[in-house]
């Protein structure tokens, strides 16, 4: 099993570039169903969760390709409707892949997909925007049958702003007669790369990165050209590395409105932090002082994704900083692996009071995709060796880890494949 070896306590300096954004990329992926023709996606991170995005649409009939960061989807044959459970089960957002399928083929079949446990994600809220828009759902055992007899535009309100309804409800509305408003819509900056895609392949859809969004009529089938926004999640992982570890880092190719509440949270932990245009530059000097309170909430909003790794920089920074996790109640899992490292966080439900101190280095398990980079961003912190296991999990979101981290002066090996 791959693992990282870790040998922490070296200030990080130099500059990097971050790749295109896994939660952008893997609905766009899906979203190739839709037009027929040919796509060419830029920007396209070589991640575990893409290459298992790609796997799907090969089963049903694409024709996938990749050369370096740029993958092409042609799409014009589908003769499959079903994603089989060996499919499925690696990703959570997975089920991204039932609205797009429905619209082209009129039907399909899914297994209840898989991914990260970090609490409760029901797809309640997806299956229900697609039923609004007249497809028929019966779930039996582990599978979900999708029938479309007659899918017509209307409106949905959402109980929550999930990201993967919005994106399904967007999808599958392009194959409405009428128009479709999807009410209390996920405003995150990958919905609105979505609609720009969608507009590409020529759907009417206004109001994305907006509470309100609009998809008119149904989609002219043209060829796609697209670049994948930044990933702001990557980026603040990288932030949070450069506070931990004090140091001077550039980010390019980057949107510093994206990771505004990121920026403000290291900002006020002492750290001195520039943006102009595509590029965000960072100094950490001396220990880090405690933040005010960190609260997860839906964009714009702090992003749930950063929680891990912002906790383990506030965990050598000195002082007391609380976290609220209102996304996902077990968001804390990475927790306990930080006490390995001396870590003292104090947990009751959904808040965590870090209590900031000095890291050592030990042997921790990646849970979750971002509870493992929190673990390598305590690691590089760390006074000592840490081996870090099970990175399977941050493989499926985060490039070429250890080689952008070697590339800023950063101590650590990839052991395995």
């Amino acid at each position: 099993m791959s693992h990282y070896v870790v040998r922490g306590g070296q200030a990080l300096r130099g500059t990097i570039p971050i790749s295109g954004a896994k939660n952008s990329v893997l609905p766009i992926l899906a979203a190739t169903l839709l037009n027929g023709g040919r796509n060419v996606l830029h920007n396209c991170p070589d991640l575990r969760d893409v290459r298992w995005a790609m796997a799907i649409l090969e089963h049903l009939g694409c024709k996938v390709s990749r050369e370096g960061d740029t993958v092409t989807v042609d799409s014009t044959v589908v003769d499959r409707w079903d994603v089989p459970h060996e499919l499925m089960r690696e990703m959570r957002s997975s089920v991204i892949f039932l609205g797009p399928i429905l619209a082209r083929c009129g039907r399909a079949r899914l297994s209840l997909p898989g991914g990260c446990d970090i609490g409760q994600r029901p797809i309640d809220l997806h299956l229900s925007a697609l039923r609004r828009l007249g497809a028929d759902i019966r779930q039996q055992g582990g599978d979900i049958f999708c029938e479309a007899r007659d899918l017509q535009g209307r409106d949905i309100i959402l109980s929550f702003p999930s990201v993967g309804a919005t994106e399904n409800a967007m999808l599958t509305a392009v194959a409405c007669g009428g128009a479709t408003r999807v009410i209390n819509a996920a405003r995150e900056p990958e919905i609105a790369d979505l609609q720009e895609f969608l507009r590409k392949a020529g759907a009417s859809v206004s109001g994305g990165g907006e509470s309100v969004i609009t998809v008119s009529g149904e989609m002219p089938r043209r060829d796609v050209e697209h670049t994948i926004l930044p990933d702001r999640i990557e980026t603040a992982t990288f932030l949070c590395a450069a506070a931990a570890c004090g140091g001077e880092v550039t980010l390019t190719g980057t949107e510093p409105e994206h990771v505004g509440t990121v920026i403000q949270c290291l900002r006020e932990a002492g750290c001195a932090i520039g943006c102009a245009g595509r590029t965000i530059t960072i100094q950490a000097e001396g220990r880090l002082t405690a933040m005010p309170t960190v609260r997860t909430m839906p964009y714009p909003g702090f992003p749930t994704d950063a929680q891990a790794p912002l906790m383990a920089a506030a965990c050598t920074g000195a002082g007391n900083t609380l976290f609220i996790e209102t996304i996902f109640e077990n968001r804390f899992r990475h927790a306990n692996e930080l006490a390995r490292m001396g870590a003292d966080i104090r947990i009751s439900g959904r808040t965590a009071l870090v209590c900031g101190g000095t890291l050592h280095g030990a042997r921790v398990r990646s849970c979750d995709l971002r509870g493992g980079a929190a673990l390598v961003v305590a690691a590089l912190a760390a006074q000592g060796e840490s081996i870090v296991e099970d990175i399977f999990h941050i493989d499926r979101g985060y490039e070429r880890l250890a080689e952008k981290i070697t590339a800023l002066g950063g101590n650590i090996q990839r052991i395995g494949t």
